[in-house]
């Protein structure tokens, strides 16, 4: 029995960023929260990838683009454990794992309509609670809660 070996060829990036390790369901997302689809530079994506731990993933490489705490802040929201490859010269020369910070401050609105934020020019503030594997922000302000997956948040321009 022959076997046949399959590789997936994506050309390499000399400066930019690699996230890696998305979950397949929030590949999407992440594109639109970054707004990824209004790059100027090349922009790699892949969905539905093979992976030992996680069954499938994601993963997008971006060409000439470092991105802000802020920025990797909101994606550990919905994707946490997404690894982050800072690619120069086409050598990886950092790499980290996305955590959920501890507090989130300006980058996603607070559901309750009532809310002081919703009204005034006040910035939002919230602290993570994670609690059976499942992560809710809590609102500094009208301590509502609210699940991560619904989450609006902010999307940032290029």
């Amino acid at each position: 029995m022959e076997t046949t070996e399959k590789q997936l060829k994506v050309s390499a990036i000399k400066n930019g960023t690699v996230l890696d390790h998305i979950p397949s369901g929030e590949l999407f997302r992440v594109i639109e929260i970054l707004g990824l689809s209004h790059s100027t530079t090349p922009v790699t994506f892949g969905v539905n990838l093979d992976s030992k731990s996680m069954g499938t993933k994601g993963i997008i490489k971006i060409s000439e683009r470092f991105f802000r705490d802020d920025e990797l802040n909101t994606i550990a929201l919905i994707a946490p454990n997404t690894s982050v490859n800072i690619i120069r010269n086409f050598e990886v020369v950092e790499k980290k794992i996305l955590t959920i910070p501890e507090t989130v401050t300006g980058i996603a609105k607070c559901a309750n309509p009532m809310c002081i934020t919703n009204h005034q020019d006040v910035k939002t503030k919230f602290r993570t609670i994670t609690k059976n594997g499942k992560t809710r922000l809590l609102c500094h302000y009208c301590e509502k809660t609210t699940e991560c997956k619904n989450l609006k948040i902010v999307t940032y321009s290029l």
